[in-house]
């Protein structure tokens, strides 16, 4: 039953929806991922400076790369070229350059619609703008429940479960003391709230997409002559032209936007959630940060494991080599035997900082029902444990399949929403058009010119002045 809905809902539904709704924003804001595209580099620059008791815009950038970069990195774009052939790397890579237009909306209307917390801290993500912006309270707590189901719950235990097989398979390390690795320094992080969790991420996505992407090149370098050859391919075959390769051009597009949703979850209403967080003086600004993590996710990572798949000798349609297994047997035969170590570090890097992203986004969940009763976040935190643990023992194909299923059901929420709040989308776009068009190198917002929405209007205060702020506690006029 399972494998039927997800079918008709991935095959059939989602994959017209989110192109659709991808395509409109896109043509919309004048593609709005390609004029930016070299102001996202500056404002990542500006996201350096951070503002005293606030997160940066560089720790939600390296949050929400911490999530989006994950086991389907390495194991999903593996598992979409032996389903469906080289060609699903072409759609993921399509499906990423139309993503980075709707991450810039859902995480430009995240930052609109966020709330101020007495820590200095903010909250905010598609159930804060579907009830502020939309006042459909019933559909942001449905919102609420699917994210929490799908990252709290279901993807801690898989990404636990990911982590543990890998390491067992490299190392022989048995999977309850991973488990019981993974507990103690989960535990370390989740009770230091999201300051950890960011200053975690801050410090180890850095360190493992240099890594990976430095592998890559090493691939490339050694293998630099069949490089031409291995981007025809990809194209030939996302057309059908290269049926000897394997994969139908229809299995291609189905497993290329299938896994690439899955990897950059551009769309999906999760990152916009860690899009909140940071102290930002425009939406717009944080909705051009945001699009580049949907680049880095699956224009580069997808992308470098790709090149390690079909550069090597080991890629064959039909074979048995599936998923993280073709990965760890690709690299090693460029490589060496080592290279199947350094897949599994790598794996173990990109999931650990998938279960701590995966941990902040049901915490948030909770946050929108009550961030009164800390009890309630205790057992969150203890259940999450719990969940690391258990995963890691577990064969979780079926939690897979039911994780797959509410991720979709979540995905068509969003994207209901986004399509109703798409003018207060384009309001933002064009406030933060008009101040870069008159040479305003940081644009401010000013909420005055929002005065018809439901903002919080304590959040945004633009501290234009950190120490005379933090005496008075006043706004400059711009951030009124």
């Amino acid at each position: 039953m399972l494998g039927v809905l997800n079918d008709l809902l991935w095959n059939h539904v989602l994959t017209i929806v989110l192109v659709a709704i991808g395509l409109a924003f896109t043509v919309a804001s004048r593609f709005v991922q390609f004029r930016y595209f070299g102001r996202m580099f500056g404002t990542l620059v500006e996201a350096f400076r951070r503002q005293p008791g606030h997160l940066s815009s560089f720790q939600a950038l390296m949050l929400s790369v911490a999530g989006r970069v994950g086991a389907g990195n390495i194991a999903g774009v593996a598992v979409a070229i032996g389903l469906g052939g080289p060609g699903a790397v072409f759609w993921m890579w399509i499906i990423g350059l139309i993503g980075m237009a709707t991450s810039f909306f859902e995480c430009a209307l995240a930052q609109l619609f966020k709330i101020a917390e007495p820590d200095g801290t903010y909250r905010g993500g598609p159930a804060y703008y579907i009830e502020r912006g939309l006042k459909m309270r019933w559909l942001a707590v449905l919102f609420s429940v699917l994210l929490l189901v799908t990252f709290g719950f279901s993807f801690t235990a898989l990404q636990s479960y990911t982590t543990a097989t890998s390491v067992a398979d490299a190392f022989g390390v048995p999977p309850l003391v991973t488990g019981i690795v993974l507990v103690a320094v989960v535990g370390l992080i989740v009770f230091g709230g999201v300051r950890r969790i960011a200053e975690v991420a801050d410090i180890v996505v850095p360190v493992m997409a240099v890594g990976y992407i430095a592998m890559t090149l090493v691939v490339i370098v050694m293998n630099a002559g069949a490089v031409p050859g291995v981007l025809a391919l990809i194209v030939k075959s996302a057309f059908g032209l290269e049926p000897a390769v394997g994969g139908t051009m229809g299995a291609a597009i189905t497993l290329g936007v299938r896994r690439g949703l899955f990897s950059n979850e551009a769309g999906l209403g999760s990152a916009p959630n860690v899009a909140a967080v940071a102290y930002v003086k425009h939406p717009g600004a944080q909705g051009v940060v945001q699009a580049l993590s949907v680049f880095i996710d699956t224009l580069v990572i997808c992308s470098c494991t790709a090149f390690i798949i079909l550069l090597s000798d080991v890629y064959q349609p039909g074979s048995d080599l599936k998923g993280v297994a073709l990965t760890q047997a690709a690299l090693a035969g460029v490589v060496g035997e080592w290279g199947r170590s350094f897949v599994s570090v790598a794996l173990m890097l990109f999931a650990f900082t998938s279960i701590i992203y995966n941990y902040y986004l049901g915490e948030n969940s909770l946050n929108f029902f009550s961030n009164e009763n800390r009890t309630l976040f205790t057992v969150y935190r203890v259940l999450t444990l719990i969940l690391v643990m258990w995963g890691s023992q577990q064969d979780l194909s079926t939690v897979f399949a039911f994780a797959d299923l509410t991720m979709g059901l979540l995905a068509l929420v969003n994207l209901a929403a986004l399509a109703m709040l798409f003018r207060v989308g384009m309001r933002i776009l064009r406030d933060y058009d008009r101040q870069v068009a008159a040479g305003i190198t940081a644009p401010v917002f000013d909420a005055a010119h929002f005065a018809d929405l439901d903002l919080d209007r304590q959040a945004w205060i633009i501290e234009q002045d950190p120490p005379a702020a933090a005496k008075g506690g006043q706004a400059s006029p711009a951030g009124r």
